[in-house]
């Protein structure tokens, strides 16, 4: 046996002198850290001669271990020596191991990059040097280094002289393992310069090593990395999720940095803090100390940008961090189930060979930063809610004081209604719109990709003064910036375009036009039926088909089956599709999806495989415009009908209603597009006879008429079919989202009326029926807040909460009704009953409340801003920090209610109730209300004097 030192001492300090006397001290590329250079000496890898530090410093490791072995060839002609090759080949590259690793990991670099000279670590570790190799030992080295006698005492001096440098033991333990993992690569990078003999000699030994690292988890995550967090990857398929939509270049070559706002606990922007740097906040973020137990929550809305982010963060993470951090890249949509258990749930979602231990998330050479992109696509895919916000709050439980980090992204919507789920120890930001810097370093990028000249006509177009304000907002949005400038590339957009659109308006044009570029101009028609044996408006419908089928399941992929049996409904398209099989001998639909928009899905094990849009929008738009064909089609007075029925039956409508919308709520975005799909084409739209129809369905719904149902169950049946497609989702789900579905149509259409002239007398819907008509009944609102929560105590506040803002509820009984966080702006809530009710946080901003009943409601941060309380009873309601700037509170009954906190600031207080139980303390801007009482002054003897007492009618 020999020792290892004895071999150094014998070899190395020869191959330094003959190195210097040949002039071989620098190596191009070459470039090695202090750290690295520490870490050898103090090992005595590099004896005590005076030249080793600047040879070592100008050469790599594994090239000084070459020169080393090549000194041993050349010195003996005796029969190879495994123990003398093992102890000169591992440990000059286990040195170039952790060098290589310093070299490109930024945290590493900060921390010792610069080395920690004049803390004790030169002398050398003797334990090591001490360490005797013979044959066994050698071949124990070189089938599995990291669990050989050698590589364990090279991990435990590294880690000694990484904790020398302050870094915390179980960070030295993930450096470590990883840096053991990694010098075989090194190794076999030395066996490429070895004589033949000398590979065959070690070629048994060597292979046997290579199979032992094929199942070890370093391999699995570094595999995993390449393939799922790398915008390399070597499958073609996960390439293409680098594609931007329809190029040829990957994000990385359009990506710009995008800024955010800071937000407090309750999601408001904070006030004077400027925006933040994205990704300098999440880099901040994971590597502080004093932020390991918070989780970060970015948010914003469709097409800023949050996906594209975590895709750029993860393989930051995989490049500048890695090891100390290893990037997991989770699309929450590919969750399927919910355990109990979180690392169940997560493994489930991982999918790979290193999640397969019990107790993978405890292994303490490993720590993962968790990416979970897409939080709002959980909300509406049919699951209870109940596992979804269970989730939310295992994993907000789960970080604290846990090793690993969790990054989440959703739109702003994905946390309504769930608030007591939400962890406190949620950090939450939203992504901006893009400042005229970053859209112009867009621009360069873009630049570069389509040309200079084009760059410069589209910045043009966008800063010209006939361009409409709203396409210069909207082109602050990466989606719609990138279609914007593609079509205008290809000669397919001008300003006159956008002329008198709206918002919603404006980005349909976008969408629609979007479409039609890819079906027309960028594919001519003729190719489009030689592609896909369609023509361009059955493309049309299959597309919107797709956009439903995918939003109905929730999961933004869906089977081309599923599709296929949606299309197969119709005898027209039925013999459209068996055509197309027959001239193409193969799926048709499979072809025409995968040419538009469309690409294969990661989630589905179906035979006949799955496809997704590149883009949740697109899918929304397109299922947007199928219920828009769906609405014309139920207008559609049959020509043949003397007494002009419509071509639809009533009981064909329930059944193509419930085929619609059986699935979880409709978003905001589908509404908003619907309504500005409506506005586009009014003047050839029924709107009346559909309000009237869905109205009319409304009221059947109520009265349990379709579940009730033992003939033809409507409900069971859309169940069953739901069902067959691999949607889980119950009896009274599918009946409860149905007719919620339509009450949220129907207060759109009431409220977009309104704003028309022609209609607001004609489309007015009153939930509960018009006050005082024969139609009214005060408890109908009750009765389905009572029903939706029978799937969990949220749902009608997550489903229509949002969309309640302007509705008729004038004498509704909505006793003890959790309508916490809702939108109830505008609303006329005349005379109704809120006793006990839950308003914490909800908008009742204008609102007439007039002579309503609050006895006991729950009004802790409600917005009140301009509400009328004229008369309003709310005895021992809780108030505290309510926003009630500019409400009418005339005779507004206060006895025992709890104001702490409440913004006062221009309210009116003329004729108010209350007494000794009246909690004001700490209330604001008292001193600008109006017609304050003096008795109340006196109580509070403020030290401003309220505003004299002005004739100024109630607030509306």
């Amino acid at each position: 046996m020999t020792k290892i030192q004895q071999i150094w001492q014998r070899w190395i300090p020869g191959l330094l002198e003959k190195a210097v006397k040949r002039g071989e001290t620098v190596e191009s590329g070459a470039e090695v850290t202090k750290a690295a250079l520490e870490f050898a000496i103090a090992l005595g890898v590099l004896a005590s001669v005076p030249s080793a530090p600047v040879v070592a410093a100008g050469l790599s490791f594994v090239s000084i271990g070459r020169k080393g072995l090549e000194l041993l060839h050349e010195k003996t002609s005796q029969e190879f020596n495994v123990e003398e090759w093992v102890a000169i080949a591992f440990p000059l590259a286990y040195i170039q191991s952790f060098d290589t690793l310093v070299l490109r990991n930024d945290w590493l670099q900060e921390k010792i990059g610069a080395g920690i000279s004049g803390q004790g670590v030169r002398q050398q570790f003797e334990q090591l040097g001490e360490l005797q190799l013979n044959e066994s030992l050698a071949d124990e080295v070189l089938k599995d280094f990291p669990g050989s006698t050698l590589g364990q005492a090279l991990n435990n001096q590294l880690s000694n002289y990484l904790q020398k440098a302050g870094i915390e033991h179980h960070i030295a333990s993930i450096i470590t393992g990883w840096v053991a993992w990694s010098t075989f690569q090194d190794v076999e990078s030395l066996l490429l310069y070895e004589p033949e003999s000398v590979r065959q000699a070690l070629s048994f030994k060597i292979s046997a090593a290579r199979e032992i690292r094929l199942n070890e988890k370093y391999t699995s995550i570094e595999f995993y990395l390449k393939e799922q967090i790398s915008p390399n990857p070597s499958n073609s398929l996960l390439l293409e999720r680098w594609k931007v939509i329809d190029e040829e270049f990957t994000f990385p070559h359009i990506y710009v940095p995008l800024e955010a706002h800071l937000l407090d606990s309750n999601g408001k922007f904070q006030e004077k803090v400027d925006l933040v740097n994205l990704e300098n906040w999440a880099k901040e973020h994971l590597t502080s100390l004093d932020k390991n137990n918070q989780v970060m929550f970015i948010q914003a809305g469709p097409g800023r940008g949050k996906s594209v982010f975590c895709r750029m963060f993860a393989n930051w993470v995989r490049e500048h961090l890695h090891p100390i951090w290893t990037p997991i890249l989770i699309r929450l949509r590919d969750i399927d189930t919910f355990e109990a258990n979180i690392e169940n749930t997560l493994r489930a979602a991982v999918r790979q060979n290193f999640t397969s231990s019990d107790h993978w998330l405890g292994d303490r050479n490993i720590r993962y930063f968790f990416i979970l992109d897409g939080f709002d696509e959980l909300r509406f895919e049919g699951r209870t809610s109940k596992g979804i916000e269970s989730f939310l709050k295992q994993i907000g439980s789960y970080q604290v004081g846990c090793k690993h980090r969790f990054l989440i992204t959703g739109r702003e919507s994905a946390l309504q209604g769930i608030e007591h789920f939400v962890p406190t120890n949620l950090e939450r930001i939203e992504i901006a719109l893009m400042s005229d810097q970053l859209q112009e370093q867009w621009l360069s990028n873009w630049g570069k990709l389509v040309g200079q000249d084009k760059a410069e006509e589209f910045r043009k177009f966008l800063g010209a003064k006939t361009c409409p304000k709203r396409v210069q907002e909207l082109a602050r949005e990466p989606l719609l910036l990138y279609l914007l400038a593609a079509m205008h590339r290809d000669n397919n957009l001008n300003i006159s375009m956008f002329k008198d659109s709206s918002g919603a308006q404006a980005k349909i044009l976008i969408y629609q036009t979007t479409l039609d570029w890819v079906l027309t101009k960028q594919r001519p028609k003729d190719l489009n039926t030689t592609i896909t044996k369609f023509d361009t408006e059955d493309l049309r419908l299959i597309l919107r088909e797709a956009g439903l089928c995918i939003t109905q399941s929730g999961r933004e992929w869906t089977s081309i089956e599923t599709i296929e049996s949606r299309l197969k409904g119709d005898k027209a398209i039925e013999k459209m599709l068996s055509e197309a099989q027959q001239r193409l001998g193969e799926n048709p639909l499979r072809n025409a999806l995968a040419a538009f928009y469309l690409r294969p899905a990661k989630a589905s094990e179906k035979a006949e495989g799955a496809v997704e849009f590149i883009h949740k929008s697109f899918g929304e738009f397109l299922c947007a415009q199928r219920f828009i064909q769906s609405f014309n089609k139920w207008t559609r007075i049959d020509p043949d009908s003397r007494r002009e029925d419509f071509w639809i039956t009533d009981k064909q409508l329930s059944e193509e209603i419930y085929d619609l919308f059986s699935y979880g709520g409709l978003t905001t975005e589908i509404v908003d597009y619907l309504i500005a799909l409506i506005d586009d084409a009014k003047e050839k739209f029924q709107l009346q006879s559909l309000f009237k129809r869905l109205e009319e369905f409304y009221l059947d719904w109520i009265q349990g008429k379709f579940i009730n149902e033992s003939s033809k169950n409507l409900p069971l049946a859309q169940m069953q079919k739901l069902q067959k497609q691999g949607l889980s989702i119950g009896l009274r789900e599918v009946d409860i989202f149905t007719g919620l579905n339509i009450m949220i149509l129907l207060l759109e259409l009431h409220r977009y009326a309104q704003t028309q002239d022609e209609l607001k007398d004609n489309i007015v819907f009153y939930p509960c029926g018009k006050k005082d008509s024969d139609n009214f009944d005060e408890q109908r609102l009750l009765r389905i807040i009572s029903y939706s929560n029978s799937v969990s105590l949220s749902t009608f506040s997550l489903t229509i909460g949002y969309f309640l803002s302007r509705a008729n509820l004038d004498g509704a009984n909505l006793d003890g009704a959790n309508l916490s966080r809702a939108n109830l702006s505008r609303a006329n809530l005349s005379r109704a009953n809120l006793s006990i009710a839950n308003l914490s946080i909800a908008n009742l901003s204008r609102a007439n409340l007039s002579r309503a009943n609050l006895d006991g409601a729950n009004l802790d941060g409600a917005n009140l801003d301009g509400v009328n309380l004229d008369g309003a009873n709310l005895l021992g309601a809780n108030l505290l920090g309510a926003n009630l700037s500019r409400a009418n509170l005339d005779g507004a009954n206060l006895l025992g209610a709890n104001l702490l906190g409440a913004n006062l600031d221009g309210a009116n207080l003329v004729n108010i109730i209350w007494d000794e139980h009246t909690n004001w303390d700490n209330v604001k801007r008292l001193n600008t209300a109006r017609n304050v009482p003096e008795s109340l002054l006196s109580k509070l003897n403020p030290t401003a004097h309220p505003s004299s007492p002005q004739d100024t009618p109630p607030s509306a």
